[in-house]
């Protein structure tokens, strides 16, 4: 009876990480990182009681033949969705800077125009270049206008073009790689 006594008193003064550790699943390494299939979005059960580190190289193995089967590398798509993303984000703000002062810029011109034909059609180049002022700024600042929606529906368009390539070219790979993993004897679901 002693040492059933010592025992329990061995054990309940354990650290609570060592008896968290014992009842980890053996799918996950021991690190506490997300297996590959896990990354991925892809649920995988070792059906025929395949050990932790064996499941992890055959993933990774599925891994590299869903790649050379589909020519599609997840990680490389994400990236490429990213890349496009800040792409559009750049193209807008270089249209932001090339429209700011339009107004002013819009105004100049119009003031020389006005100014011109002022003088020519009633000999007074100050109210023509008033005018053409205000008509400059006008149409200047609708210019700039249109071309930042412009630019911003074909930055969007280009980021959901890439989005959707990429969700397309990722569901393959995962079919691609859940059969590779359903022949090696493991349950698959994503």
């Amino acid at each position: 009876m002693g040492r059933a006594v010592i025992a329990a008193v061995l054990l309940a003064s354990a650290p609570v990480g060592v008896l968290v550790a014992q009842q980890a699943p053996p799918a996950q390494p021991a690190s506490g990182q997300k297996t590959l299939a896990a990354t991925l979005g892809v649920y995988v059960f070792p059906a025929a009681g395949q050990a932790a580190d064996l499941q992890s190289k055959e993933e990774a193995e599925c891994y590299n033949w869903g790649v050379q089967n589909t020519g599609t590398d997840p990680f490389e798509a994400q990236k490429q969705t990213a890349a496009a993303q800040e792409q559009a984000a750049q193209q807008q703000q270089q249209v932001q800077q090339s429209t700011q002062g339009a107004g002013a810029k819009g105004a100049l011109k119009g003031a020389a125009v006005g100014a011109l034909i002022g003088e020519v059609a009633s000999d007074d180049a100050g109210e023509g270049a008033a005018y053409g002022a205000a008509a400059g700024a006008v149409m200047a600042r609708r210019g700039a206008k249109k071309a930042q929606t412009q630019a911003q529906q074909q930055g969007q368009q280009q980021v959901q073009q890439a989005q959707t390539l990429s969700k397309e070219q990722v569901d393959g790979f995962r079919k691609a790689f859940s059969v590779c993993l359903e022949a090696k004897k493991y349950l698959v679901k994503f």
